[in-house]
Formats: structure tokens, sequence, C-alpha cells
């Protein structure tokens, strides 16, 4: 999994160690990486790969970029669930046409040294094996014997933990219940709400006050694809391509920078993008 910078430099260092070695080889060794899990993280790392081999790699050395696969594994029917049909059938297109082979209904059985067995007995040789399959919450959950459903904490519609009035519990650890009946995704904006509204709430409680029960607004849902590809999906709306990269570009910037960096971040990435070839290869882990 991928959650920190650290560790996406270490995948990063392993595919370019990978790749060194290939270039000392001049035959047709190959090298595999597979991603486990079609959600958005597994998405954007399979299409991130692809584009790091067909860009910056393929001009060091076309030969050994040819010799790399990618394939990206879902357990599913489709890539991206929690979005359109419409858009699941464009991203596998998009990553198909990046190189990357996509394996539906695929369930992995277990990953085993430089190969992956799955369920319906086939192996796959994988010499690198993301695993971007669902995430798990804290282990404090188990520490604190709290009540869980489904390896997330039991909650009320208050987001107070199940018999624990004054334990609060939210984000990946907390099983809310969405509109649907189902829990909640294990998404930022979840938890942001989720701590904005249990902070009014014990605030309620020192007042004497009713609590109320929380509500996720669904601000929609989105997943780059590569450089200029993305989708967007906000209540009806569903775009796809080089538009809806650029709203995923800018929303980010929004959400995540502070007012005086916005330009100048904006003004780093706009160059970054039109320099793209010209990265730093250099293998970059502790």
């Amino acid at each position: 999994g991928m959650k920190t910078v650290s560790e996406a430099l270490t995948i990063r260092a392993e595919i370019m160690r990978r790749f060194e070695d290939l270039c000392r080889f001049e035959d047709d060794t190959k090298l595999s990486i597979t991603v486990v899990g079609g959600g958005p993280t597994g998405v954007e790392m399979a299409g991130a790969i692809a584009e790091l081999i067909r860009g910056p790699l393929k001009s060091d050395q076309a030969n050994a970029a040819a010799h790399i696969n990618i394939t990206l594994i879902e357990a599913g029917p489709r890539l991206l669930p929690p979005f359109a049909p419409s858009l699941s059938a464009r991203t596998k297109k998009d990553l198909e046409k990046l190189g990357v082979k996509v394996l539906l209904n695929a369930a992995v059985q277990e990953v085993e040294h430089r190969k992956i067995k799955l369920k319906d007995g086939t192996t796959i040789a994988s010499e690198i094996t993301i695993w971007a399959a669902g995430v798990k919450g804290s282990d404090a959950m188990g520490q604190l014997n709290l009540p869980t459903v489904a390896n997330r904490v039991a909650v009320d519609p208050t987001m107070q933990v199940k018999n624990y009035p004054n334990v609060w519990a939210l984000g990946d650890i907390a099983a809310a219940i969405g509109k649907d009946g189902n829990t909640l995704p294990m998404v930022a904006p979840v938890a942001i709400q989720q701590g904005k509204f249990i902070a009014k709430q014990i605030m309620r409680l020192t007042k004497g006050q009713k609590l109320e029960n929380f509500k996720y607004l669904d601000k929609g849902s989105m997943a780059t694809i590569g450089r200029n590809k993305a989708i967007v999906q906000v209540k009806g709306i569903k775009i796809s391509g080089a538009i809806a990269w650029l709203i995923w570009l800018w929303l980010h910037l929004f959400y995540l920078l502070g007012g005086r960096n916005k330009i100048g971040t904006m003004a780093d990435w706009t160059w970054n993008y039109l320099t793209f070839d010209r990265g730093n290869r250099h293998i970059m882990d502790s």
C-alpha cells in the first residue's frame, strides 16, 4: 500500500533498481510489475508506473522499457466500483492504451516470491507486487477491545462508539453507515467531515444539547489515470479525459494548499508538466 511519501519513494526506488538490472541484460528477460486492487489507488498507481515506463525510462533505454509488463488485478467485475460503469469501462480502455494489462474477476489467493496465485489456480509472474486492495484501519481498535463490525469500530449514527458514549471514532476505523445502508468508504472527505461533526457533537454534549446524526455529503469522486486523463463523478455529472484531469488538478490544489502557495505551486506543476521527461532518475530511498 502507499500512504506516505517514503512508501512512494520505496516503490519508485525498487522499480528503478529493477530497471537498471534489466538494462544490463541485452536479452528477452522480462520485468513484471503487478498492482493488486482496481480501486482509485490501484488505478492511479498502475497509470503512474505505465507513464514512468513509457516516458522517461523509454527515452533512457527503449529496449529495457519494452520488456517491462504491468498488470492490474481486480477481484470484482469492473475497475473503480464506486463510479458509474461507463467511467469504469473508459478507465480500463485508457489503462490498456498505456500498456497496462487489466485482469477483472481475478481474485488473489496468495502473493508468493516473484509470483501471484489466483483463486482459479492460475499463476502470474510478478517481480514487484504492489498491494492496493483495501485499506485497514489502525490496530488500536483491537488493542482497546472496542466493538467491531467488518474490521471497523461499531458506531452509532451520532459517531459515538457503540456502548461507549464518551468514545468517538471517525475515518477509516469507524463503520459509519451511509444513505445506501453500506459502510462509508475509507476516503479523506469522510474523515474530514466526521472530524468537524464530532467537534460540534462534543460541544453539544457539554452544553447538554441533544446529539445529532452524522450525514455524509458526497461531493463527488475523482481518480487520475495518467498525465492527461482522469475521471470525475459528481451527482449525475460524469466527465472523463483531459478536462477531468484539469478539474482534478485544480481541486487538489485548492483543497491541499494555503492561499499564498497556490500560484507558486501551480507554476511549479506547470513547469514540471512541460518538462516531464527531464525528471530526476536517481534512486532516492533511505
